[in-house]
């Protein structure tokens, strides 16, 4: 009998451990003990079953041991076989709200534009070049509807250009401009929506105001249920500010009562407006993650009631825990997205790693550029030494405090914020405020999956 690789951490009364294919288990201090010294005679026999099930023991041949766990680490990490697949488009940096944390703009940002179509041209070309057959073209700002028409001509051009590529269409909005016009378009081409809904109507009302100081809930309202009344897919996102902590019941309620079934609970990211306001909006890591554990224990409630919800970065975590499938979630995989899994196309033809690239250059930085629509090719954006700087500097199986960390299968890093915050693409510092986040909130999962069997089914329903 032989032993894979794993990682370990005490969980209450027992041993958490994981393996590169993604696999846990719970070890009681005994068997843990016997499973370190490799006594596994004095382990219990149902236990050393179960490990080998899930590739942490085998009693095969190497070869044979590696061709079964081979496959189980593929579904793990498949989408490093994958091109290119989600291409953003930043139609205009411009937008009509002036949102507490905006992470895309800060305070010296004056200069706003659009795109042409000569440019859109360009990148639709380049994206297309991708190896990947199922593509996304995301459209953001800015607020994207500012600049409608040029939404249009690139739907309009990628159908008449992709071949057999099949292509997915997204736009992140605040819906302030929603017409009916648009509504038609985006039911033809199967565009789906995304928007932002940060709860109750005075939190979200504080956190994301118009321009005049004006409220906005009321209109995201009407506009999500115009969007749903016509057969348009819309879906939310949540960020969590500081008053977010208050009341997350009343969040969740926000959420059922529109007629969303998911919520994403985002934490804050330092950037932009966000880092020069942390001392108004931000907040602990410990802070954020009692607030995760509190609102997915309710939205668990809420199923056991028989009111259908789910959470969004739970349901990523668990499709890796419980399915061994890994989303193409790109700030949570190893290597990270950046390039190789999206790229982001700003208005005026440059173009970067991924949208947090575009967001630090910005902020006035184009580290993350990676040329421009205008001279370069997918093949030379691939070729560039940034983009494969940032997939070394994300690969956590060689990362020091990654490598041994029990939720590393699970995980992923950012060299993107690394650099924005330290100026530096490796996280220099343990425990850093985005780890302690993500390392909290996979503690509250693997807590509710220990003690909770009621809620693993929910769990299971949900990836």
């Amino acid at each position: 009998m032989k032993s894979n690789y794993f990682n370990f951490k005490k969980f209450q009364d027992r041993y958490l451990i994981s393996n590169e294919q993604g696999r846990y288990y719970f070890l009681r201090p005994k068997d843990f003990e016997a499973f370190v010294k490799e006594d596994y005679a004095a382990m219990d026999p149902k236990v050393v079953e179960d490990l080998k099930d899930r590739f942490f023991l085998y009693d095969s041949e190497e070869s044979v041991f590696v061709e079964k766990a081979m496959e189980a680490y593929r579904g793990n990490k498949q989408y490093i076989f994958n091109g290119t697949c989600l291409h953003i488009f930043v139609l205009t940096n411009a937008c009509n709200m002036c949102c507490v944390y905006c992470q895309a703009q800060d305070s010296s940002q004056e200069l706003k534009g659009i795109m042409d179509e000569d440019t859109a041209r360009k990148a639709v070309e380049i994206a297309l070049q991708s190896p990947e057959h199922y593509l996304t073209f995301e459209f953001q700002g800015g607020e994207p509807l500012i600049h409608f028409e040029m939404l249009r001509f690139i739907v309009e051009y990628s159908e008449a250009r992709k071949n057999d590529k099949e292509i997915q269409y997204s736009l992140v909005t605040n819906t302030l401009l929603l017409t009916d016009e648009m509504i038609r378009f985006f039911k033809q081409y199967d565009i789906s929506v995304s928007t932002s809904l940060d709860g109750h109507q005075t939190l979200h009302d504080h956190n994301r105001p118009m321009r005049n100081g004006g409220g906005t809930f009321e209109i995201v309202r009407k506009n999500v249920k115009r969007l749903q009344d016509a057969g348009v897919h819309a879906g939310a996102i949540q960020t969590t500010t500081k008053q977010s902590l208050e009341d997350p019941g009343k969040i969740i309620q926000a959420y059922l009562e529109m007629g969303f079934d998911h919520l994403f609970i985002r934490p804050l990211t330092p950037l932009g407006y966000a880092k020069e306001h942390w001392d108004e909006i931000g907040y602990e890591p410990e802070e954020f993650v009692g607030f995760y554990r509190k609102i997915l224990r309710m939205i668990l409630e809420c199923n056991k009631k028989g009111l259908k919800a789910a959470e969004g970065h739970a349901r990523i975590f668990l499709r890796k825990i419980i399915a061994g499938y890994s989303d193409n979630y790109m700030e949570l995989r190893s290597p990270c997205g950046a390039a190789v899994g999206q790229m982001a196309y700003y208005y005026d033809g440059n173009i970067y790693t991924c949208d947090e690239g575009r967001m630090v250059a910005e902020m006035g930085d184009s580290m993350f550029c990676l040329g421009n629509v205008r001279e370069s090719s997918y093949d030379e954006l691939m070729d560039h030494r940034i983009c494969k700087v940032t997939c070394q500097a994300s690969v956590l199986e060689a990362l020091p405090g990654c490598c041994d960390c029990v939720y590393h299968p699970y995980c992923g890093v950012c060299p993107v914020i690394n650099y924005a915050s330290n100026q530096n693409i490796y996280e220099r510092q343990a425990n850093s405020y985005r780890c302690s986040i993500y390392k909290g909130m996979l503690d509250t999962i693997f807590e509710i999956l220990f003690t909770d069997s009621e809620a693993f089914q929910i769990f299971e329903s949900w990836v």
